[in-house]
């Protein structure tokens, strides 16, 4: 297929755009597996084509367009992935929920997103029932029956099977339509939609993973409803490669899931390559086909890891609504560098009025891309966070960097108020909300304090209202059903008054200063063990 546009950094559509890059490779390599799921099934490109088109014509006689926004709320696997992939069929537009949301933070995505139809797994179903459903009116129940206390129609798996005639498009599907909107963590105000279009996804997996091959088989163990999921999964689409879908990370089987799928390239998060390299030697650490570690960050054992396990490490910094603007080389050895700009990428970093600081300084890190549509196209119904976040033609991510002498670039901080715990960005704003709710708060701050795992743990520090008197275990009952597992504080504090500036705006850098102090409520200590739900188990 060749380019009806000129610029030459816009790939044809049937390199970048999902419905195209499909028939593609289910053309040329139809027996090639592309997907092989945690229970051994296998797809190759032409079974995942007949699985997409049918769920395609599914979603269209349930009455989705071109350009409709629908709701997936599914774990990792097969269900997920066809429901995607039709939905972009379709030239409609993916638009994934996290699998912990709840009340109040469920609410707003689904009023923020216009969707009138939600594809949900039956153990999520019931969510639905006690919460304002905003435009919804129909959905699709995955995996079970569907709740009665939901007052609105479901209907079951057999809807998504439909005939296997590629569905008619009202106009192609061009590189820059919006693909997906996936939901970030907020921090001034409520999560924010971010606009992801082909090209933006295509960016993210291209240039960035030089050393990603069409003979590779990438690990997919972050959901689906996060951009390191996607990310991973049209990486290998537009490559030529494969995946391997399973459902979540988990440390003491993650070898034998690697023997076991043939994976040769995953992304490690967190603290979760600090677990890898923590456990006892085995005679078998090589024994095993993977070959590269994308680690973000890179963990204190960098080198330790990439010679006991004998794979090659990278890093990068992305975000849900970049392209990977910062990549290493092979094995970094500056510890806690990100890489340096890719090409095509641009950074630099500034001071309040995005002023370039000297190197070495610290300012916030802002990028943009020399190829149209590479990054995010702003935050769905929400024009002044777009605004702010792409003042002066570069978008701000918020972060803190610096840059030495050799060009290399280092994350030093968030200056956003956000959290960032078991591989999941929290906001303290819908923290604070929910813990507000509570009848005996009278204000609430929520902040990041270390923990013993690396990345951060929740502390809340609390106000009462006159009178009133509060039992932290209590108060975690009151949150379970209110919020996701990961968001639920580890450590309350209850203190007279919150800190404040002469503008009554709360001193968070003094509550994160005081970190737990001996009047700190340790939820751990206490026994309390919160945990997220397995969602669509078997047994």
């Amino acid at each position: 297929m060749s380019s009806p546009w000129t610029d030459p950094r816009v790939p044809p559509a049937d390199q970048c755009v999902l419905r195209y890059v499909l028939e593609r490779r289910a053309q040329q390599t139809p027996d090639k597996v592309y997907v092989r799921y945690d229970d051994g099934t296998e797809w190759t490109y032409a079974r995942l084509r007949r699985e997409v088109v049918r769920t395609a014509n599914g979603l269209r006689a349930l009455g989705v367009r071109q350009g409709d926004f629908v709701l997936s709320w599914l774990p990792n696997g097969p269900d997920a992935l066809r429901l995607w992939f039709g939905l972009n069929y379709l030239g409609a537009v993916y638009v994934p929920i996290n699998l912990a949301y709840k009340g109040r933070l469920l609410e707003h995505v689904i009023e923020n997103s216009d969707a009138r139809l939600i594809v949900c797994h039956a153990d999520l179903h019931a969510r639905l029932a006690d919460i304002d459903r905003a435009l919804l009116e129909n959905a699709v129940v995955l995996g079970g029956q569907p709740s009665p206390s939901v007052p609105m129609p479901a209907v079951g798996a057999a809807a998504l099977e439909g005939s296997d005639d590629l569905p008619a498009l009202d106009r192609p599907i061009q590189p820059w339509d919006t693909q997906s909107i996936i939901y970030t963590s907020g921090t001034t105000g409520p999560s924010k939609g971010v606009l992801s279009s082909y090209l933006h996804l295509y960016s993210m997996g291209n240039e960035p993973w030089p050393y990603f091959t069409e003979a590779d088989r990438g690990l997919v163990h972050l959901p689906l409803f996060h951009a390191g999921g996607t990310g991973a999964v049209y990486r290998s689409l537009v490559k030529g490669g494969s995946i391997a879908v399973i459902d979540s990370f988990n440390t003491a089987g993650f070898w034998d899931m690697i023997r076991r799928h043939g994976v040769t390239s995953a992304v490690l998060l967190g603290v979760m390559a600090t677990f890898l390299v923590k456990q006892k030697p085995s005679p078998a650490d090589r024994d095993h086909p993977l070959r590269t570690v994308t680690m973000v960050p890179l963990c204190e054992d960098t080198e330790q890891f990439s010679q006991r396990f004998g794979v090659d490490v990278y890093t990068t910094f992305n975000m849900t609504e970049t392209s990977c603007p910062i990549v290493s080389g092979r094995n970094p050895k500056a510890l806690s560098s990100c890489g340096r700009p890719r090409p095509g990428a641009e950074v630099r970093i500034v001071d309040d009025n995005d002023c370039e600081v000297p190197v070495g300084q610290v300012g916030e890190l802002i990028v943009r891309t020399d190829r149209p549509w590479a990054m995010n196209h702003g935050y769905n119904k929400n024009p002044e966070a777009t605004a702010r976040a792409w003042r002066n033609g570069w978008f701000h991510t918020g972060d803190a960097f610096k840059v030495d002498g050799n060009g290399d670039y280092f994350f030093v901080d968030r200056l956003k108020d956000t959290i960032r715990r078991r591989g999941e960005n929290i906001s303290s704003y819908e923290v604070e909300t929910e813990i507000c709710a509570h009848p005996a708060i009278k204000e609430a701050a929520a902040v990041a304090v270390a923990s013993e795992h690396a990345e951060d743990e929740v502390l809340v520090a609390v106000s009462l209202a006159p009178g009133a008197t509060l039992d932290p275990a209590q108060l975690m009952e009151f949150l379970r059903p209110r919020m996701a597992h990961f968001m639920i504080p580890r450590y309350v504090r209850v203190v007279d008054d919150l800190p404040k500036t002469p503008t009554q705006k709360v001193q968070k850098n003094l509550l994160r200063a005081d970190g737990i102090t001996p009047d700190t409520w340790d939820r751990e200590k206490a026994g309390i063990r919160i945990r997220r739900e397995k969602i669509g188990a078997t047994g």
